[in-house]
């Protein structure tokens, strides 16, 4: 019986799989767009690539010298899968996923024997980095693909390629496919001293800072129950770490391992710690490392044995670019094999695989590595790779030894409702059911609180479905406690009282649950920037305030910043107590003003439907603006000391400095943005000659009170096209915005803190020299 032919998937000309899968003769024959990986193998100690020689008996290219391997992708098939398979194939050599370094990838366009063969390739490139070079006699050599293998220093090969040599496949390197040189060739420069610098540089934006909180009124039973806690949170680091990249931790164990070896290596140990990533979060998550810099892992048995050769060591890598679906996903997958495979599932394997707690793996990732190789990647039909697994499933050991924990802390706590949720966690960590351990969470009246678990999904911005694991341990603040009760009495005056038409004003309002608290300990996907507040779980009905964080903010940010940018006349005004208050009520704002609608044709909607992608950056700048608004009506009605004010709007100002350091990246930077504009615009914020800020207390309040109504207004009337404009025009990075953030870079004022924990201090990044 004939084999069957070997099917591609059929892509679309921007490269997303259609669903179709044909006979590659007849891809190549009609120009089909189809998918193909190529992979180089490049040895560091001499900085050389290795190529292989095509056969004589190749359709395309016979006889040439090319790349390391290459090959199509079958139908269903993963293009790792692939190219894990293709190198065994072709040389003999077997290497673990963590080998496989995604570079880019490309169009290839050519058509070539007399125009019976048209290639339309979306090309996977792969890097593998071997420490030197492997022994040509430790190839096993696939001879009716390859015959010959040898290694060439990698500028020879671009020159070579640069000047069309006939005797290599033609590659256009000052097109795509030159990017590899490229970051080769900065990769590996050599330069020290200068990443040295750029590392102090980047370090040097964050201040240092020991965090703790009164234990006074805690029980010894709690405090060790705290403590271990703190071990399950600890846990959740690790898991985090898996969550970002596959060889994360590899990673970061190489770099604690070397830390010690010299100033470079201290440094990026350092920088690590701060992100828990390669990815730096002040610079839009650009690598601030790369897989030089990586762990070496040996393998004996990747290829055949060659005397007085130990075997094979390579970096383990990561991508050029923070993958948008971090490890939750395979790390070749695209939406539309995505949206494919879901839209073949049945409703409850939808929500499977939508859900926030499973992770999308692919099967032919899951076979033993006998049978990646063996696999000859041909199939009959469309198939889908693709399946859901359950953390409780993915990270089952560490989960477990968490849940261990939390049972231990429960039955040590003296709270109740602490004790039913450390114990309803334990059992969502094994079940994978969070429903239940959510809903006692809202409920625990504890002195002691603990968020801990799979919560935000702003990690995954392939498709925003997928939660990382973090923890947040605090203290929660009574004093605070009094001024959220003040706000939430008096939310149904405030909200009588907007300055909006009657018509918009709702008497329901759904005021989310407010806990102020000081940070004990924190784990997991709080890496990077350090936030005063988080909105837990993902729908709202939750805001953690973590006030010792916002007080550290304040002393070592907020007060060198004023120094630069606020006037002389004005700088002592500022006030963490103003400031804090004006957070608080910002918070409890979020439940005022229109929520559900009637639209101008008297259909009924909500805001959020209406709004879509811009709600998010309009409710926040709504939440600033009329916090504002509102604290100045609770001192008019002497709920609030008067005294607040002139402080409140100087400390608003300065925080809007702080905010936008971080550039409009999200919803609350892109409000910050279109308030400061706007109360510019109006005269409210007035640039001095000397290039200092200051308020007019006689303008500001009045445009507090006009963008109020403005933004009121364009929500109750449930007007998307009003809303694009207010935040186009004044949702910018204007012109005295950016000589102001220019002021405080040159002046290295800093952005951001690095929280370390006296209690639990192991582990915590020191940053000496700042």
């Amino acid at each position: 019986m004939a084999a069957s032919p070997e099917l591609l998937d059929v892509l679309s000309k921007d490269g997303q799989k259609t669903g179709i899968s044909k006979p590659r003769g007849d891809i190549h024959r009609d120009g089909d767009y189809h998918r193909a990986v190529r992979v180089l193998i490049f040895a560091e100690s001499t900085q050389q690539m290795l190529l292989q020689k095509r056969t004589n008996c190749k359709e395309a290219w016979a006889g040439l010298w090319d790349i390391s391997t290459s090959g199509h992708i079958s139908a269903g098939s993963s293009s790792l899968a692939t190219a894990r398979r293709e190198l065994h194939e072709e040389i003999g050599i077997k290497l673990p996923s963590d080998a496989f370094e995604f570079m880019f990838s490309y169009l290839e366009q050519s058509v070539t024997n007399d125009g019976k063969y048209v290639n339309n390739e979306y090309n996977d490139v792969y890097l593998i980095t071997t420490l030197d070079p492997i022994p040509l006699d430790a190839f096993t050599l696939q001879e009716s693909e390859v015959s010959e293998m040898n290694y060439l220093s990698w500028e020879e090969y671009r020159s070579l390629l640069a000047k069309e040599d006939p005797g290599f496949v033609p590659y256009d390197v000052n097109g795509q496919y030159g990017r590899l040189f490229e970051i080769i060739s900065e990769r590996y420069k050599g330069n020290v001293g200068e990443r040295s610098m750029a590392l102090e540089k980047q370090l040097s934006r964050y201040r240092h800072v020991s965090l703790s909180a009164e234990l006074t009124g805690l029980t010894d039973a709690d405090k060790e129950a705290l403590g271990l806690v703190v071990k399950a949170a600890k846990l959740m680091d690790e898991i985090f770490s898996q969550q970002v990249w596959c060889s994360n931790p590899s990673l970061r164990d190489w770099l604690k391992q070397h830390a010690d070896e010299s100033q470079f290596d201290k440094l990026k140990w350092m920088y690590y710690q701060i992100n828990g990533t390669p990815w730096s979060a002040l610079d839009e998550n650009e690598l601030f490392l790369s897989t030089s810099d990586s762990a070496i892992k040996l393998l004996p048995d990747a290829t055949k044995p060659v005397n007085g050769w130990k075997g094979l060591e390579h970096r383990a890598a990561f991508p050029l670019t923070r993958p948008h679906g971090a490890n939750f996903y395979p790390r070749d997958m695209e939406k539309r094999e995505f949206e494919l495979w879901k839209d073949s599932l049945p409703e409850d394997r939808k929500k499977e695989a939508t859900g926030s707690y499973n992770t999308v793996r692919r099967q032919s990732e899951g076979m033993s590595d006998d049978a990646v190789f063996l696999s000859n990647g041909v199939t009959t039909s469309y198939v889908h790779d693709l399946y859901s697994n359950p953390y409780s499933q993915e990270y089952q050991s560490l989960l477990a030894e968490a849940a261990d924990l939390l049972y231990k802390a429960g039955n040590l706590s003296s709270s109740p409702s602490l004790t039913r949720f450390l114990h309803c966690k334990a059992d969502a960590f094994m079940s994978n059911d969070y429903h239940e351990s959510h809903l006692v969470w809202m409920e625990s009246d504890s002195k002691l609180d603990i968020t801990i678990g799979p919560y935000e999904t702003h990690r995954d911005t392939l498709l925003g479905y997928k939660a990382a694991f973090g923890a947040i341990i605090g203290i929660r603040d009574d004093e605070a406690a009094s001024q959220v009760k003040l706000f939430a009495d008096n939310l149904q005056v405030l909200q009588k009282n907007l300055p909006i038409d009657e018509s918009y004003k709702s008497d329901v309002i759904r005021a989310a649950t407010i806990r102020v608290i000081n940070l004990v300990y924190r784990a997991g996907d709080l890496k990077g920037t350090t936030s005063v507040s988080f909105d837990l779980p993902n729908d709202q009905r939750l805001t953690l305030l973590l006030k010792n964080v916002a007080k550290a903010k304040f002393k070592l940010i907020f007060q060198p910043i004023a120094d630069v940018c606020v006037s002389e006349e004005q700088r002592g005004l500022l006030d963490f107590e103003s400031l804090y208050t004006h957070a608080i009520c910002r918070e409890c704002c979020h439940a005022l003003g229109p929520h559900a609608i009637t639209l101008a044709n008297g259909q009924e909607s909500f805001v959020r439907q209406e709004m879509q992608e811009l709600h998010s950056v309009l409710e926040e700048a709504k939440a600033n603006i009329v916090g504002l608004w509102a604290i100045r009506f609770l001192t008019d009605k002497d709920l609030l000391p008067k005294r607040l004010i002139k402080p409140m709007y100087v400390s608003f100002l300065t925080g809007c400095f702080h905010s936008l350091r971080f550039g409009l990246k999200n919803a609350h930077t892109q409000a910050q943005a279109l308030v400061f504009n706007h109360l510019f615009e109006k005269g409210g914020i007035v640039l001095l000659p000397d290039e200092t800020f200051s308020v007019d207390f006689d303008k500001v309040e009045n445009g507090v009170e006009r963008l109020s109504r403005e933004i009121l207004t364009v929500e109750g009337r449930g007007d998307k096209a009003a809303a694009k404009s207010l935040l186009q025009q004044y949702s910018v990075m204007s012109q005295p915005l950016k000589a102001a953030l220019k002021k405080l870079e040159m002046l290295q004022v800093p952005i951001d803190i690095a929280p370390a924990f006296p209690i639990w201090p192991e582990n915590e990044v020191k940053i000496g020299f700042v």
